[in-house]
């Protein structure tokens, strides 16, 4: 029996050696290496497995040593080959516990030998001339180039058709600087008095008084009144220099007053408000068949003939008004009863003299029961003129020829249809001073 027990050992101490060979035991902290080392989960994450606990001390001083664990113990090798080569070698499982906590993807993947079945890999064998290393987190081999979608353009790309070196700043807008921003004016705008009619615009003159007006000024009794003195030279007490104000309007004079207080720091915020007490710098003269004549004082640069005639007080025997330009130098003789005429406009150093109205006269034949010459008025017209001339005759017909000297002498004929006219076809035309008037014969 005892031969029986012995042999028994024997045979399971022999078979022991093989199983351990042929299903090496695998910690569940031993390092994986190859494809699937990515795939496991790291130590410490929440997905990874709880390692196996080592056995305590205690439970390890109890256990019976196996006689035959120094002979299955193979001599420990550490490998001669860096990552990028070399053979790979059985890890200790001790080494293998103490290395436990480094992460996955920096290890080291060693290829076993084609037929090793002692490999730690659960991976398929690979060629030992071709290496493979696992890249570490971050690394630019796990980065791959991202594709932009179609319709957008990368920040760091500038857009197609746009100049090199501009980058994501051409479609991000106008840089500084560019025709974006308001365009700087070429030349000065104009003042807003010299974009008025002369109607509505006066400038000062000399003689003018000034009504200066320091809203500033702490001393009521302060005089505000200022005469414009010859040349057109204003002297005010606040300035340094007296200022030749000539030809400046009021709202110039102020906006100058205040740049120059400011600019000499003698009120931070200096308010002036001027006005004109006495316009004595635009006269024109008034003679002739006028009740007032004289000189009349104009209140803007221009004003209208007729606003000059009716302050004058034309008389009833004043027919005509002749004006002298100052600016041009030229006559100019204009019928009282002509509204066009006395909407002229004149101006300072005109002179206007009020005339009896000359005798004018029209000429009319043919035609007609009174023909010769006949006193000419003021917006007649061609069938007053005929009725003013005993109206035509029995043998008259419709068509009435009207003359009229052109500036250069020639007379131009104009033919109307009197039947027409009186029908209320077409309108009646006026006729002018030194008109010739024809009437037909009737054909036969």
């Amino acid at each position: 029996m005892k031969k029986f027990f012995t042999a028994a050992a024997l045979a399971l101490a022999a078979c022991l050696p093989a199983g351990a060979h042929a299903a090496p035991r695998q910690s569940p902290s031993s390092v994986r290496v190859g494809p699937e080392a990515d795939e496991r989960p790291r130590s410490g994450s929440p997905s990874a497995p709880k390692p196996t606990p080592t056995p305590k001390k205690d439970e390890k001083k109890n256990r019976t040593p196996d006689p035959s664990a120094e002979r299955r113990a193979e001599p420990k090798q550490e490998p001669t080959g860096g990552p990028t080569g070399g053979e790979a070698k059985q890890a200790d499982p001790k080494r293998a516990e103490k290395t436990s906590d480094i992460p996955a993807s920096t290890a080291v993947n060693n290829v076993a030998p084609a037929g090793n079945s002692s490999a730690t890999s659960d991976a398929p064998a690979k060629n030992n001339n071709a290496p493979a290393v696992v890249p570490a987190p971050g690394s630019p081999e796990e980065k791959p180039a991202r594709t932009p979608e179609p319709g957008k353009v990368s920040a760091a790309q500038p857009a197609a058709g746009a100049p090199s070196g501009t980058g994501s700043s051409a479609a991000s807008g106008p840089s500084s600087g560019t025709a974006s921003g308001p365009a700087a004016p070429n030349a000065a705008a104009p003042s807003p008095a010299a974009a008025q009619p002369l109607t509505n615009v006066y400038r000062i003159g000399t003689g003018d008084v000034l009504d200066i007006h320091l809203l500033n000024d702490r001393n009521p009794r302060q005089s505000t009144l200022y005469t414009v003195l010859a040349g057109g030279v204003l002297d005010y007490p606040l300035l340094k220099d007296p200022l030749t104000v000539s030809g400046m309007t009021t709202e110039e004079l102020s906006a100058h007053l205040i740049a120059d207080l400011r600019h000499r720091g003698v009120y931070d915020r200096p308010q002036f408000r001027v006005s004109v007490r006495e316009y004595n710098s635009h006269a024109v003269l008034v003679s002739g068949l006028v009740g007032d004549p004289g000189t009349k004082i104009l209140r803007r640069e221009a004003v209208p003939l007729y606003v000059v005639v009716a302050e004058a007080q034309p008389k009833a025997e004043a027919g005509r008004a002749v004006v002298f330009s100052h600016a041009t130098g030229k006559t100019n003789s204009i019928d009282l009863n002509d509204a066009a005429g006395m909407a002229v406009l004149v101006q300072q150093g005109d002179v206007i003299n009020l005339t009896a109205r000359p005798p004018e006269f029209f000429y009319i034949g043919g035609e007609i029961n009174a023909p010769g010459q006949k006193n000419y008025n003021v917006g007649m017209t061609l069938t007053q003129a005929v009725m003013a001339s005993g109206g035509v005759t029995r043998l008259a017909g419709t068509r009435v020829k009207v003359s009229r000297q052109g500036a250069d002498g020639r007379l131009v004929p104009v033919e109307y249809n009197l039947q027409e006219i009186e029908a209320g076809a077409v309108p009646d035309p006026a006729i002018r001073a030194g008109d010739r008037i024809e009437v037909s014969r009737a054909k036969k």
